[in-house]
């Protein structure tokens, strides 16, 4: 007979998701065993597999979900009918605060997808291709003569790159914040540098601390 699910255990398997994405953004997929799972969920192995099937499962779930997230996104901002200006503002918003919630999730995708069966990953990266579409399509009703020329998908490919690696150097007890740091690209991206306006700091910080550059950049 099949063990009865509790009431905590979709709370429960949240947390696992949440303990995966942190390990294999940390150590890889292929470096993070069950029993490590185990060990950081402060759980039994058997016990584990009460919630997920194998550590597959797990991938799968981190980056479909993580993509599916951004099409969602996508869709939200697209009925708003904001402008166009106001629709690519929106949608930068939307993703880095999206980031600030899922850095390992996007971490798994950057790194990890590559695990997924050729069915699976085809399927995960359509929907990353509908998204970076999306992207493209905003920026060029923006600038409605790109539409027809080849710079749409550079662009866009520029502007992910702001966003997507955010996480490999923006601190979560760092200086800014992801919701300080969405206008400040979305500034950049539409105006050039001229355009970028510094944002308001955290409390009980210094000019000196803000302008400091974190290590990883200079290093990476």
């Amino acid at each position: 007979m099949a063990r009865a699910r509790s009431v905590h255990f979709d709370g429960n398997r949240e947390s696992i998701l949440r303990a995966a994405a942190a390990l294999f953004a940390a150590q890889g997929y292929p470096g993070t065993s069950m029993n490590d799972l185990a060990r950081a969920c402060g759980i039994s192995k058997p016990l584990l597999y009460h919630y997920v099937d194998d550590k597959y499962q797990l991938l799968l779930e981190l980056t479909e979900g993580h993509v599916s997230r951004l099409e969602a996104l996508v869709a939200e901002v697209s009925a708003l009918e904001l402008s166009p200006h106001d629709t690519l503002r929106q949608m930068i918003a939307r993703f880095v605060q999206e980031y600030a919630l899922a850095r390992h999730d996007h971490g798994v995708l950057t790194q990890d997808v590559k695990f997924l069966s050729p069915t699976d990953r085809d399927r995960v990266l359509g929907i990353e291709r509908q998204v970076v579409a999306a992207f493209a399509q905003a920026i060029a009703r923006v600038r409605p003569q790109l539409g027809a020329s080849v710079l749409d998908k550079p662009l866009t490919m520029l502007l992910f790159g702001m966003i997507n690696w955010m996480f490999t150097w923006l601190r979560p007890d760092g200086p800014l914040t992801h919701e300080q740091m969405a206008p400040i690209v979305a500034d950049l991206f539409l105006g050039g540098l001229g355009a970028v306006q510094e944002p308001a700091t955290r409390d009980g910080e210094d000019r000196e601390r803000r302008l400091q550059v974190p290590a990883v950049m200079v290093l990476r």
